[in-house]
């Protein structure tokens, strides 16, 4: 997916260029407007050559469960204007990185066994952040294939403390 990268990367430049000081509250709207925009239904309506681009844009803000900036409503109208409304999840991505990247913080995807309280992910959390030596947005997955412990992954970087890795260690240690 090279070429959506390619072409998200000038819209998520502009749009962090633009966005000034509240750059968190717009990458929310974003992505809003792009989980919305990924539906294939949507994107079937948007393609129809019968609907104008007027129409995709009152129909994608109408179901954004949020209120939508001006500076989000540009994009929108650009990117569709464009004809690029299948690379609005890329642009989203790649905005959210240009606002980690300036505030100094990592998104990192904790894989749970089990479901864990927002206490315990504090907790979890602050012991990571000295561990990857920077302050970490931290999402949970459940995926009980683990059995137990945690797998987290930051950028490219994976820690994996569950109980199926150290079974899979053992395995390979045993087999050698």
């Amino acid at each position: 997916m090279a070429e959506i990268a390619t072409i998200a990367r000038p819209y998520a430049e502009a749009l962090f260029k633009a966005a000034g000081t509240d750059r968190a509250a717009l990458a929310a709207q974003v992505q809003a407007l792009a989980d919305v925009a990924a539906d294939p239904q949507l994107r079937s309506f948007a393609d129809n050559p019968l609907v104008d681009a007027e129409q995709v844009f009152q129909v994608l803000t109408s179901v954004v469960k949020c209120d939508v900036s001006d500076a989000a409503k540009n994009l929108l109208r650009t990117v569709i204007d464009n004809g690029r409304i299948a690379a609005l999840p890329e642009i989203a991505a790649q905005f959210q990185a240009l606002v980690n990247a300036s505030s100094g913080v990592s998104d990192a995807t904790v894989y749970s066994a089990f479901e864990i309280d927002q206490r315990q992910l504090a907790d979890v959390v602050s012991v990571l952040e000295r561990r990857f030596q920077r302050k970490l947005n931290a999402s949970v997955v459940v995926e009980p294939q683990l059995i137990g412990g945690i797998r987290v992954v930051v950028g490219d970087e994976v820690l994996d403390t569950s109980v199926r890795a150290r079974l899979e260690q053992m395995r390979v240690a045993l087999t050698a």
